[in-house]
C-alpha cells in the first residue's frame, strides 16, 4: 500500500472545533456489511447505538486520562521553547516534542515557567531521531499539574478553556498518562453506560496512553518504511477473562476506539499484557480479538485511517468518508462517530 491510497479532501468547516452540548448528541455512521461483504451506510444518532449492541457483547474502553502535557519555557540563551510530552518514561523522565527556533542541545537546560511566575529546570538528555528525552527535577506528574496546559490537537484552533478541560476527557478516564484523548469514548455519558449495562452489554477497560505521535503525519510514500511511534498499554487480567468468556458464549468484542483495538491486538500478537507497542496496522493485518469498532473520523494519510481501512476494507472506508463529507458529518476529536465490523476475510 502507498500513502496516497489513504488521502482525501476535507472541507475545513467540517473539522469540529468544539464539543456539542451533550456527549451523546453526535451523529453515528453505521457501516453494515451483508453476507457478501457489501457495505450499506446508515445515518444514525449516537443514542441509536443501543440498538446495535446485543446482550452478551463486550465493550472495551480505554480508561487513560489526558495530562496537561504542554509546557512553555525559555532556553538559557533566552529563546522561547514549547515542550509537548510524547510519553512519560520514568519518575523524572519523559520523551517530548520541541518547538523552538533552534532546538536546545543535549546537556543544556530549559527553564519551564507558568503564569504564576514559578519556574523549574529541565535537562536535555537525549534524542532518538524523532523525540527528545528530558529529565525533570522531581515527579513529572506533579510538575505537569502545576505548569502544564491541556494539549488540544493541532487542528483545534482555540486555546484550551474550561469546557475543554471537562470534555476532552472520557467519563471513564482514571489512569493519567495520555497526551491525546481516546476520542471514541468521548461520546459516552454515565446514563448511556447504565443503559448498556441494563441491556446486558458488558464493559471492560484497557489502558493505552495515547502519545503525541498519533498526530505525526506519515511521510513515507512506501508504508513499509514508516516507523510507528511507541505507546504504553496495560490490559487487566479481568479484561482478558471477560474477552475469553465473551468469545465462548458467541458474543462480540467491541473496541471503543482505535487505541483499545491496538492494545488488544498487541496483546494477542505477543502475549504481553503490558508494555510499549508500536503495532502498525495496515490492510492485510489479521485481527485476532476485536469483532467490531466504534471510532471517530481520522486525518488524511494517518495511521488510524490505515487501521480502520484494514478493519473494514479500504474501499468501504473510502465510500464511508465520501458519504460523511457529503452529509456534513463533524470530523476528528470533537466530531461524530462510526460503527463498523470487520470483514470476514480478515478473521484468522
Amino acid at each position: 500500500m502507498q500513502l496516497s491510497d489513504f488521502n482525501y479532501e476535507l472541507p475545513a468547516e467540517l473539522i469540529a472545533q468544539h464539543p456539542l452540548a451533550n456527549r451523546t448528541d453526535s451523529r453515528l455512521l453505521e457501516l453494515k456489511l451483508d453476507g457478501g461483504n457489501h457495505v450499506h451506510l446508515i445515518d444514525r444518532q449516537f443514542k441509536d447505538i443501543l440498538s446495535l449492541f446485543k446482550p452478551g457483547d463486550l465493550l472495551v474502553f480505554n480508561d487513560t486520562k489526558v495530562i496537561p502535557a504542554r509546557l512553555h519555557g525559555k532556553k538559557e540563551t533566552g529563546g522561547n521553547v514549547e515542550l509537548l510530552i510524547e510519553r512519560i518514561s520514568g519518575y523524572k523522565q519523559a520523551w517530548v516534542q520541541i518547538r523552538a527556533s533552534k532546538v536546545p542541545k543535549t546537556g543544556s537546560i530549559v527553564h519551564i515557567h507558568n503564569q504564576a511566575g514559578e519556574s523549574f529546570p529541565v535537562e536535555m538528555i537525549g534524542y532518538d531521531g524523532r523525540f527528545y528525552e528530558v529529565r525533570f527535577p522531581e515527579n513529572v506528574f506533579g510538575l505537569l499539574e502545576r505548569f502544564g496546559e491541556l494539549p488540544l490537537p493541532p487542528y483545534i484552533e482555540h486555546e484550551p478553556d474550561g469546557e475543554d478541560v471537562q470534555r476532552y476527557q472520557t467519563v471513564l478516564a482514571k489512569n493519567p498518562g495520555a497526551v491525546a484523548a481516546p476520542t471514541a469514548g468521548l461520546h459516552f455519558d454515565e446514563d448511556i453506560l447504565q443503559q448498556l449495562n441494563d441491556l446486558g452489554v458488558e464493559q471492560a477497560t484497557v489502558t493505552l496512553h495515547v502519545g503525541a505521535g498519533t498526530f505525526t503525519p506519515v511521510r513515507e510514500e512506501d508504508l513499509s518504511k514508516h516507523k510507528m511511534h511507541y505507546e504504553w498499554f496495560s490490559i487487566p487480567e479481568t479484561t482478558l477473562q471477560a474477552i475469553a468468556k465473551t468469545k465462548r458464549r458467541g458474543g462480540r468484542v467491541i473496541a471503543v476506539g482505535t487505541t483499545s483495538l491496538r492494545a488488544l491486538e498487541s496483546q494477542a500478537l505477543n502475549g504481553q499484557s503490558s508494555g510499549e507497542t508500536n503495532l502498525f496496522i495496515t490492510p492485510g493485518f489479521q485481527f485476532r480479538v476485536v469483532d467490531c469498532l466504534l471510532t471517530n473520523f481520522h486525518l488524511p494519510k494517518s495511521t488510524l485511517l490505515m487501521l480502520v481501512s484494514a478493519f473494514a476494507g479500504i474501499n468501504h472506508i473510502r465510500a464511508a468518508y465520501q458519504h460523511a463529507i457529503h452529509q456534513k458529518y463533524r470530523f476528528f476529536s470533537y466530531g461524530d462517530a462510526m460503527f463498523l465490523c470487520r470483514l470476514e476475510n480478515t478473521k484468522p
